[in-house]
């Protein structure tokens, strides 16, 4: 088992890749740090596949797969997490941002602090505003919804010991809140390491603006299905319960006042002319969904998500 696995999620690299294998590999040598490399090709257009075939046969040991499409950076870690033997994971992007040199720190952190994720700060960033900016508001909006510590949730320098990676899922692009799903699977010691972070020296960045609204969108959902996903009906039975007595409580009320009107002889309005007739019916009727909706969840738990559900188009893989 090497001590180190080192996952590189690939999109459209191919530039880059043979510079930053020839990085890794000097810093490691210097080390002494045994290793393995791991490269998730996530259906790049460009060369970058045959160069990474071209790289499995230089220095150390390389495994990579390929997609058959782009499924995004959160599908490429979830594959590389199953891919990896080492002791220590750390993750990286391939666009020579995030430096080999903070590889040793990182993988002495997890070993020797027992720390079970370490995640990168880049406090001096080279990125315009325009992805500065809201990164900064995300990550506190994140601090205050998850109370981890961190800085820079979305720094792809990372590194995990082997039973976070074996025992947390990601898909869609929950990447970008792995610090919160490894929280909420019992893997608290989560800490920080300033790193340094370097101008893009070729191509252009893979992601625009439309990244926050999602980041936003992915914040909310990997929250909710964290906290209920195995026991939805807390979450749906609670709001259907509300919904369905406080419509019983208001349909009780206005047959109260009907007949107490007609023992005193009141005027009083057909309860069904009455606006709050018609909303006490949708609460009960929309409280029957609900509750509903949570038994259906409940009976569905069991079929989660699978790590089969991306389509590898070729691998490499030595050991086999």
């Amino acid at each position: 088992m090497p001590q180190l696995s080192i996952v590189i999620p690939v999109f459209n690299e191919e530039e880059s890749l043979p510079e930053l294998q020839q990085w890794i590999s000097k810093v490691m040598d210097a080390s002494g740090l045994s290793y393995e490399l791991v490269y998730i090709d996530d259906g790049s257009t460009d060369g970058s596949w045959q160069v990474i075939q071209s790289l499995a046969g230089q220095g150390p040991c390389v495994k990579a797969a390929r997609f058959f499409r782009n499924y995004g950076k959160s599908a490429a870690l979830d594959i590389g997490f199953s891919r990896a033997a080492g002791e220590v994971v750390v993750t990286m992007d391939a666009d020579l941002q995030d430096s080999p040199e903070e590889i040793p720190e990182l993988y002495r952190m997890v070993r020797e602090e027992g720390y079970d994720l370490v995640s990168g700060w880049k406090r001096k960033r080279y990125d315009p505003l325009s992805k500065t900016l809201p990164s900064r508001f995300f990550n506190r909006v994140t601090r205050l919804i998850s109370g981890i510590r961190l800085h820079d949730f979305n720094c792809g320098l990372k590194a995990y010991s082997q039973k976070v990676v074996k025992n947390i899922h990601i898909y869609g692009e929950m990447h970008r809140y792995i610090p919160l799903i490894a929280k909420w699977n019992g893997f608290s010691k989560i800490g920080e390491k300033e790193v340094a972070h370097s101008p893009r020296k070729y191509g252009s960045t893979k992601f625009g603006l439309e990244r926050f609204v999602h980041g936003f969108l992915d914040l909310i959902s990997v929250s909710f299905v964290n906290r209920y996903r195995k026991n939805p009906m807390h979450f749906f039975g609670l709001l259907g319960t509300l919904s369905f007595v406080s419509g019983l409580a208001i349909t009780v009320w206005l047959i109260y006042e009907k007949i107490r009107g007609l023992r005193l002889g009141i005027p009083v309005r057909e309860i069904t002319s009455q606006p709050l007739f018609f909303l006490a019916l949708v609460a009960l009727i929309v409280g029957v969904q609900l509750f509903l909706t949570g038994f259906l969840a409940e009976m569905m738990t069991s079929s989660n998500s699978k790590k089969s559900d991306y389509n590898i188009e070729e691998e490499i893989n030595p050991q086999s």
